[in-house]
């Protein structure tokens, strides 16, 4: 398929989005996160024989990895084991430079650079986002603290079904052009003023988790605001290039420049797998401590009140012992960290087992529930054999 067979208006559909996930530039407006200058942190290789792995499939029934990669519309697949590649497989058509969209993996990037503005004591997540963004005092998010709005537990009213092509999702990505068909003369010219038009609420402040990607682009806007700095310097500078990563990244921005971070990021697999394994070990990585340790174990581990708020929603069934803050799902019995988006894009963290997979996909569709229970039991069956 040629680059002139997609295009805005159909690039997230299949089999369209096969191919412009991995141009996503080409495509839309965005701006670069720039690796660093020095050479990139290189890794070290045992590559392993994974044929002789198996996952479970239905009624006991089991097949082998390599069919759950066959079945799952791979693009990429790596595995880290105690910071070693182990496995690195690339299809359709992607490299190992190729940069492919993380679609909702980009919210776990926010949620740490959330932590990395803290420590610098520039934010202060207890306090209203109207603190830092006062045009939105009169919005729904006028009671919503910073905290909330990276827990995913404000009161906007806001729905992310994304098999209902005229969702709040859809009119909120339409700012950024991945909706054509719904922009207008009326339509908001930006993410915050796509804010600022958010006027109802669906449940009160802490009430319950409701996964909803307003949430991630305010926290975006609130950083660069706290830090006085445009986002992806900011990204670049403090996150980006201490990973001491092999290519730049990019991410879709807003007529004003402002970044979707809520789903717009695209990177490599490797730069992924770094990310992955800082996540691992508490922030360190590169022979630095590029996040605050604290902040990333209050990730991992979470509270009894951020699971009481999990089990409330309709997301319990994904990590029945679950909960999610600062933009990550997590589950501290079974000792896992899960960065997630839609289509299949994955990051999963097993510390126990030193176990970092980097799965990067094109489903057809969304929410496939099918690849979805396919990717985490494979994923699982492979921490527990490999």
């Amino acid at each position: 398929m040629t680059e002139a067979a997609y295009s805005s208006a159909n690039w997230n559909q299949p089999p369209h989005n096969r191919h412009s996930f991995q141009h996503m530039s080409a495509l839309f407006a965005t701006q670069t996160i720039q690796r660093s200058t020095k050479s990139a942190m290189a890794f070290e290789y045992a590559l392993e024989d994974t044929s002789q792995l198996t996952y479970p499939v239905s009624k006991g029934a089991t097949e082998p990895l390599q069919h759950f990669l066959d079945s799952t519309f791979t693009d990429a697949f790596l595995v880290l084991k105690e910071g070693v590649i182990v496995t690195e497989e690339y299809r359709n058509n992607m490299q190992d430079n190729t940069q492919h969209l993380l679609n909702s993996v980009s919210k776990s990037f926010v949620g740490m650079l959330a932590g990395i503005a803290v420590e610098d004591g520039l934010l202060d997540t207890s306090k209203y986002v109207s603190a830092y963004l006062p045009e939105l005092a009169n919005s729904a998010f006028s009671e919503t603290t910073v905290q909330r709005a990276l827990d995913m537990t404000a009161a906007v009213a806001y729905s992310e079904d994304y098999d209902q092509p005229k969702d709040d999702f859809w009119h909120e990505a339409a700012v950024v052009g991945w909706r054509p068909d719904l922009q207008s003369d009326s339509s908001p010219r930006s993410l915050i003023d796509y804010c600022k038009e958010r006027s109802q609420t669906e449940q009160g402040e802490g009430e319950r988790f409701h996964y909803r990607t307003v949430l991630t682009n305010l926290c975006t806007a609130v950083i660069e605001r706290a830090t006085n700095t445009p986002f992806c310097e900011f990204f670049a500078q403090r996150l980006w290039q201490p990973l001491g990563p092999e290519q730049d990244a990019n991410v879709v921005v807003d007529p004003t420049g402002l970044p979707y971070m809520g789903a717009g990021m695209s990177a490599c697999a490797r730069d992924l797998a770094r990310f992955g394994e800082m996540l691992r070990n508490d922030g360190f990585y590169n022979d630095q401590q590029i996040l605050p340790a604290s902040w990333v174990r209050d990730t991992r581990l979470g509270n009894d009140e951020l699971r009481e708020l999990f089990a409330a929603s309709d997301y319990h069934g994904l990590l029945p012992n679950g909960h999610y803050t600062n933009q990550v799902w997590a589950d501290r019995e079974s000792d896992e960290i899960m960065c997630i988006g839609i289509h299949g894009q994955t990051i999963y963290i097993h510390r126990s087992k030193q176990l970092v997979c980097v799965k990067l996909s094109s489903h057809p569709y969304p929410t496939d529930l099918g690849l979805w229970g396919a990717t985490y039991r494979a994923l699982r069956a492979l921490a527990a054999q490999i």
